[in-house]
């Protein structure tokens, strides 16, 4: 059985595209939340592996979501995935726990492999 991982994303698009490269690359998808509200009720239920996180989500920034898994101890690993490149955004989302950054446009291979390197 794949690692379990949940996607947080607010695009559709960019859920299923993660989705279909992660299932084919053998990861186990048990969830897919597109506010920041809703992936941290299911960080809380589903207990991943590995967390992709988008930055911007109409409810909150994806910073502020990994505040909220280090104060509630949530041991999910965290990739973000985000269109901000911005090295003071991706030293503060590695710096607060994340374990990659990717930025967006990217290809599924560029993905699986950011995956493979912290599972």
């Amino acid at each position: 059985m794949g690692k379990k991982v949940l996607i947080i994303d607010d695009s559709l698009y960019m859920r299923t595209m993660i989705k279909d490269a992660l299932s084919q690359a053998g990861f186990e998808v048990t969830g897919m939340a597109a506010t920041g509200e809703s992936g941290i009720d299911m960080a809380f239920e589903l207990q991943p592996d590995i967390i992709t996180l988008d930055n911007i989500l109409p409810d909150m920034l994806g910073i502020d979501i990994l505040k909220v898994f280090n104060e509630e101890n949530i041991k999910s690993k965290v990739v973000m995935v985000s269109a901000v490149g911005q090295q003071s955004v991706v030293d503060e989302g590695l710096k607060l726990g994340a374990l990659g950054y990717i930025v967006k446009p990217f290809t599924p291979d560029q993905l699986v492999e950011a995956l493979r390197k912290i599972s």
